[in-house]
């Protein structure tokens, strides 16, 4: 299969207009706060690009950054721009032809953001303890689209986990099916490069997840997928395919279910281009100054990593209340999720 996508995107797509389905995500549909970094990034690196989602979250100032599968660089462009001069941005794929194209453009893009805080590396994502790499030295990981490619992701999974810090981030974009994919999508070459032969069931996702040791996965946005080629789509069936960005965080001491400890947190509107409300995920939209009731593990999302100091907390884990009524679904696209008021 590493061969397989090797070709498939070193030397098949020559751009993101040869991909049959709609996985690539619409420039059109950023944040504004976004779109100014873009409009930085060299157009051959934007041509390039093959992601399905954002994988830029909030307060990345200064951070260390891994970009996992970072192709033509164009992610990794956009971050080295939010981390600063002060950061660093680490992307890692392993095809050529891809770092070629990231790799030809480091001067201009250091001349144009005055600052140079980009490196890459050829690699596999199955394999990033052998990159030289330290365990523990990430504050923030992300990955756009490219975990589907691999054939063994819990081996993906359990890398991230041991590079993040204590309380760092696994923030990605990817796609998952709403069932188990058959043998005859999985070993169809233009399926499986078009991320759709190694997408996951997202039920087998976040066992995955939670066996790396990332407990209680959010989702943070979700869209479904259309496959524009009609001979593709005949070959997935009833296969429904969408593209989710989850958000996985280093916590020793997360709950598999979110407990009730009485606890609350109050926003106060100091997250960069979050003014009036924080978005931790699908089911938390924080208000700014809002006494928002929370569960032990979304406690712990925010008092135990970059966002501690935008917030105030109410409360302990001295006493326990049971479950926490009300939390919502991690799965993508899941109705009955959506009507509940979430903690």
């Amino acid at each position: 299969m590493h061969e397989v996508v090797q070709d498939y995107y070193g030397k098949q797509l020559q751009s993101t207009a040869d991909l049959k389905t709609t996985a690539c995500c619409d420039a059109s549909a950023m944040p504004a706060w976004l779109k100014p970094l873009l409009k930085n990034i060299n157009p051959e690196v934007l041509s390039r690009y093959y992601g399905c989602g954002l994988v830029c979250p909030p307060l990345l100032e200064g951070c260390r950054v891994l970009d996992l599968g970072c192709g033509s660089g164009r992610d990794v462009y956009a971050l080295a721009q939010l981390v600063g001069p002060e950061g660093e941005v680490v992307g890692v794929d392993m095809t050529d032809e891809q770092l070629a194209v990231a790799e030809t453009h480091l001067e201009w893009h250091a001349n144009a953001f005055g600052f140079a805080n980009v490196k890459f590396i050829k690699g596999y994502i199955e394999k990033l303890d052998e990159l030289g790499l330290e365990p523990g030295s990430f504050d923030v990981i992300v990955s756009n689209c490219v975990i589907n490619l691999s054939p063994d992701k819990a081996a993906v999974l359990k890398g991230v986990y041991d590079l993040l810090k204590p309380g760092g981030e696994f923030f990605f974009s990817d796609v998952y099916a709403d069932r188990r994919v058959p043998d005859t999508v999985k070993n169809d070459p233009i399926l499986y490069g078009e991320c759709l032969g190694g997408a996951l069931y997202w039920n087998d996702f976040l066992r995955l997840a939670s066996g790396a040791g990332f407990i209680d996965s959010r989702l943070v946005e979700d869209r479904p997928l259309e496959i524009t080629d009609e001979i593709l789509k005949s070959l997935t069936g009833k296969l429904r395919f969408y593209s989710a960005t989850f958000r996985l965080f280093k916590l020793n001491k997360l709950e598999t279910a979110c407990e009730d400890y009485g606890q609350a947190v109050i926003y106060k509107g100091t997250i960069p281009n979050s003014p009036e409300q924080f978005v931790l995920d699908k089911h938390h939209a924080i208000d700014v100054g809002r006494v928002f009731p929370v569960c032990g593990n979304t406690w712990q999302m925010l008092k135990e990593t970059r966002f501690a100091d935008h917030f105030s907390f109410i409360g302990n884990f001295d006493q326990h209340f049971g479950l926490f009524e009300g939390c919502g679904s991690s799965m993508p696209f899941d109705v009955e999720s959506n009507s509940v008021p979430c903690c």
